[in-house]
């Protein structure tokens, strides 16, 4: 079992910046790909970036340019950082744990953390 504890969400105007980590616990040695997925009000969970355990790195086109993931194995935790924050952001960022690469049927998943952006 891994569990998965995310921090760092809260309100931001548009065009600010917000750190989020992911820290896991548990058996983490068949884990592959870590990352985030968010959801909207009314929407569906969407995939926003992923890291592998060898650092390749994905994103969705929506953040490409403004958010960075990053992934530390010795403490077993991820970050993502975004600037350049919009208003469509705003949502519950999960984060989310696979043995193979994320989907929406990743194994792992994170209790949540609101992103607010607006001004």
């Amino acid at each position: 079992q891994v569990q998965l504890v995310e921090s760092g969400g809260g309100w931001v105007q548009p065009g600010g910046s917000l750190r989020l980590s992911c820290v896991a616990s548990g058996s983490m040695s068949g884990i592959y790909a870590m990352g985030w997925y968010r959801q909207a009000p009314g929407k569906e969970r969407e995939f926003v970036a992923s890291v592998t355990w060898n650092s390749e790195t994905s994103y969705a086109d929506s953040v490409k340019g403004r958010f960075t993931i990053s992934r530390d194995n010795a403490k077993n935790t991820v970050h993502l950082q975004m600037n350049s924050l919009k208003t469509e952001d705003t949502g519950v960022y999960y984060c989310a744990a696979n043995p193979k690469a994320l989907t929406l049927r990743s194994a792992y998943w994170g209790q949540g953390t609101q992103v607010t952006v607006s001004s």
